[in-house]
């Protein structure tokens, strides 16, 4: 399905430790359906192993963030998905409002930090990811780089930058805007966007577009960057990224999660596998392979050493439920003419 397409079809329904325990031989194990919105790579890892250490079998459901949350809106209390894992949150505080998540059990929600977590105790954070700005240095050096994300919209940048505004990833970043900014002021920095950039499908478009010198820099998460780098070498890239610094919204942290649907008919298997998600093996297990360049979000787990430090970011201060449940976001594009 076209990704402009998943997004009016969310507009459209928004409107309406490891160590587990193995289970013993000769025990019925239960079966999870997972509705996943995140990389399937990842996905696969996680699943393979919460199989492995509990004998419980994990069959995938994937897509788009914004196909899955319409589809488990329609499918209401009807609906055969036991957990929802996604790229970001506002999907999540969409469930939320519809009230459709189930309770995460306590012990799953101390695993984070409170703020990374839904404030309703529906949903928990299980990995972060950090909006950068890919350049190539062969075209624009960094000191010539915006000061903020908004100046991307201002005249001189025309041409001069790529955006994927129908990718998932990039609805949250319109979100964090609107709440920073104001609607208005939002809707005039999509426009500016509209007139100024090049327009590709994802984010692996917009930084593969950076890399080869078509563009000058280009928005994107950035585990985008980090991927292309392991699949080319990082010696043969002619890109780079850009943090965004003080408290600039160019810097958003975006917030993957994972809940229990309420509709679930396997509500302790389903609870068993959250608690994986944020078990400190599970996130030890993502952080030192080269597949999710991702952050997690376990206390005293250390991220990917690809990544940059994460003391060292400066994101804005946005809460999840500031940036929204990409309604608004994606009624925002629609009014600009990016989708």
């Amino acid at each position: 399905m076209p990704r402009s397409l998943v997004v009016r079809l969310f507009l459209s329904a928004a409107a309406i430790g490891l160590g587990f325990g193995v289970v013993s031989p000769g025990a019925r194990a239960a079966s999870l359906n997972l509705y996943s919105a995140q990389h399937e790579q990842t996905v696969d890892l996680l699943t393979k192993e919460f199989t492995k250490e509990t004998g419980i079998d994990v069959k995938v459901h994937s897509g788009e963030a914004p196909e899955l949350a319409s589809q488990l809106v329609k499918e209401g209390r009807s609906s055969p998905a036991d957990v929802f894992f996604t790229e970001n949150s506002p999907e999540l505080e969409l469930l939320s409002e519809k009230g459709l998540l189930a309770k995460v059990a306590p012990a799953t929600l101390a695993s984070v930090p409170a703020q990374d977590s839904g404030s309703a105790g529906d949903w928990v954070g299980v990995l972060a990811r950090e909006n950068v700005l890919a350049y190539n240095p062969g075209m624009i050096q960094e000191t010539a780089l915006p000061a903020s994300l908004l100046d991307l919209a201002k005249p001189e940048w025309k041409g001069k930058v790529a955006i994927a505004p129908t990718d998932a990833d990039f609805l949250p970043l319109v979100g964090a805007v609107a709440a920073v900014k104001g609607r208005p002021a939002a809707l005039e920095w999509l426009k500016g966007l509209r007139d100024n950039a090049m327009i590709f499908d994802d984010d692996e478009g917009v930084v593969a577009a950076v890399d080869r010198g078509a563009v000058a820099a280009g928005i994107i998460n950035n585990y985008y960057w980090a991927r292309l780098s392991m699949e080319k070498g990082e010696n043969k890239m002619q890109s780079a990224i850009h943090h965004f610094a003080g408290g600039d919204v160019g810097g958003l942290m975006n917030v993957s999660g994972a809940a229990v649907l309420k509709s679930s008919r396997n509500q302790a298997a389903a609870q068993k596998f959250l608690a994986f998600l944020v078990s400190k093996p599970a996130q030890e297990l993502v952080s030192k392979l080269n597949i999710t360049f991702e952050y997690p979000l376990v206390p005293g787990v250390a991220a990917n050493p690809m990544l940059k430090p994460t003391s060292e970011l400066q994101p804005p201060s946005l809460t999840l439920k500031q940036i929204g449940d990409d309604h608004d976001a994606a009624a925002l594009l629609s009014e600009a003419g990016l989708i």
